[in-house]
């Protein structure tokens, strides 16, 4: 299924969303942005099955960043460069925040600029050995964007995160690792099978119970511990309502494994 620079293939429930620009290495562009949206609109609409979203890039590299072409007026310093961001980035993110299923991304080449806060969006990253991430801002001499200064402190720390930012240096996929910026790493050729393992593996759970698992981790980054406390409980209500709490039970007490229908 073809949407504007985004490709998207169902597969066994998982929603497999590729960024399509492989020329100018999946940099975002309004288009591409206005293709993602349409995209989600499939993936979450019910009728279509899915109950996991695995994102990626086309080609050489996972997303290069912005696509600076059609803002070539604000690279040469005239226009507002933010309000891309307030009309046509913010709500993506956000959208992506709110997912009500699992969202994972296989980070393969060059995770740049708002191409970094997308793969660090997932809730399970995975990366080609090969790849890298690169807070590209301050080479266009622009401020990192896209919830990066939000999102990196939180994952690596203040001291780490001004490093990334402040000198624009390349984050190889190991550093990555051991900074726990991402989850999994693994050799170019096994990227896609193991990425779709563990989103088929997603995809075959409780859908519920992992929306809610989503929200409430990221709640918690904002919550005070009473805050979380009480979130929990509302959170617990409504996954013990569901049937996949209940089919969960029943395979427990019968030694079973469960046969989970994502409702």
């Amino acid at each position: 299924m073809e949407f504007e620079r985004v490709k998207l293939e169902i597969d066994q429930s998982v929603g497999i969303l590729t960024l399509n620009h492989p020329e100018v290495m999946n940099a975002v562009s309004p288009e591409m942005l206005g293709g993602l949206m349409a995209a989600f609109d499939h993936v979450e609409d019910p009728k279509n099955g899915v109950r996991c979203v695995l994102m990626t890039g086309a080609g050489r590299g996972f997303c290069a960043g912005a696509n600076l072409q059609p803002r070539s007026d604000e690279s040469r310093g005239s226009g507002d460069a933010g309000s891309v961001l307030e009309t046509m980035y913010h709500p993506f993110l956000r959208r992506l925040r709110e997912l009500p299923m699992p969202f994972v991304t296989a980070v393969n080449g060059a995770a740049a600029g708002v191409g970094m806060s997308f793969a660090l969006m997932g809730d399970i990253v995975v990366c080609a050995r090969s790849s890298y991430f690169l807070q590209a801002f301050r080479r266009i001499g622009l401020i990192p964007d896209g919830g990066s200064t939000w999102i990196l402190p939180r994952l690596v720390g203040k001291a780490r995160a001004m490093e990334l930012s402040l000198l624009g240096e390349k984050l190889p996929a190991e550093k990555a690792l051991e900074w726990g910026l991402v989850n999994r790493i693994c050799e170019d050729a096994e990227l896609m099978p193991k990425a779709i393992e563990f989103a088929r593996e997603l995809a075959s759970g409780p859908t519920v119970s992992l929306r809610l698992i989503r929200r409430l981790y990221w709640e918690s980054l904002e919550n005070s511990y009473e805050e979380q406390l009480n979130l929990e409980r509302q959170m617990q209500r409504i996954a013990g309502s569901s049937e996949d709490f209940r089919e969960g039970v029943r395979a427990f007490l019968e030694k079973r494994p469960a046969r989970f229908k994502g409702r």
